[in-house]
């Protein structure tokens, strides 16, 4: 058996998603957001297409006919969501790896409401963050840079010190227009514009240490994918693995 290697630059911070990276919720969502598209006479499969990654109140926006009050179908939706846990679940061994890290650095940042977050997490039986930043604490939503610059700034780093791990469009384009190193979580869906990005399925196999100095460095699995780790610390984009 190899040892696993660490990539070949170390990080201040990680900053997770939620939904799609943390935790699986995708059968819940779409069927609370089914729902309400086809109380509206909307398209569902084109509200479900886009509304992963983003804020309720931006997809709700984005659908809106007539007089619709904004504010309160995504009122409705969240309150729906809220309601409906049973079968939300950790993506594999997210939970043991949030545990093996540093308490003071790392975050959650997801476009979900913080009820709504909260709920999650807790049916999820994941620990609960240090920092969570959610879709109240910030202007602009996802695919915005301004969620994970914020979480950046709370923990007291620079983002370009960090690894944001996220699964969706919208949250991988807000992490790379902030300027962080993204890893690309693929356990509920598989994209191929992410070929060129380091891919993983889920945290099985991943750990994590402490440089001297408190960056942390991240050890991966055989199941890693996407840029060698020699490419993340040069910045150049190439098919390699994680480990020999």
């Amino acid at each position: 058996m190899t040892s696993p290697h660490p990539l070949a630059r170390s990080f201040a911070a990680f900053l997770f998603d939620m939904d799609g990276t943390l935790l699986d919720s995708t059968t819940v969502a779409n069927r609370v957001w089914r729902d309400w598209a086809e109380g509206h006479g909307l398209d569902a499969e084109q509200v479900i297409a886009v509304l992963h990654g983003v804020r309720v109140r931006d997809t709700v926006q984005r659908f809106a006919t007539g007089a619709m009050d904004v504010n309160r179908e995504a009122e409705r939706i969240t309150a729906a969501e809220i309601a409906q846990v049973d079968g939300i679940a950790e993506i594999a061994q997210a939970r043991a790896f949030l545990e093996s890290l540093p308490h003071d650095r790392w975050a959650v940042v997801t476009s979900a409401p913080r009820a709504l977050a909260t709920r999650r997490i807790e049916a999820a039986g994941l620990p609960s963050p240090p920092l969570l930043v959610t879709a109240e604490d910030i202007v602009n939503g996802k695919p915005a840079p301004d969620c994970y610059i914020a979480a950046a700034k709370a923990l007291g780093v620079e983002i370009r010190d960090c690894l944001v791990w996220e699964d969706a469009p919208a949250g991988i384009a807000a992490a790379e227009a902030a300027g962080a190193t993204v890893i690309v979580v693929e356990a509920t869906h598989a994209d191929p514009d992410n070929a060129g990005r380091l891919r993983i399925t889920n945290f099985c196999g991943l750990s994590c240490s402490a440089d001297a100095d408190g960056m942390l460095r991240l050890y991966g699995a055989s199941q890693a994918r996407g840029p060698s780790p020699d490419c993340i610390e040069s910045g150049k984009m190439s098919e390699g693995r994680l480990t020999a």
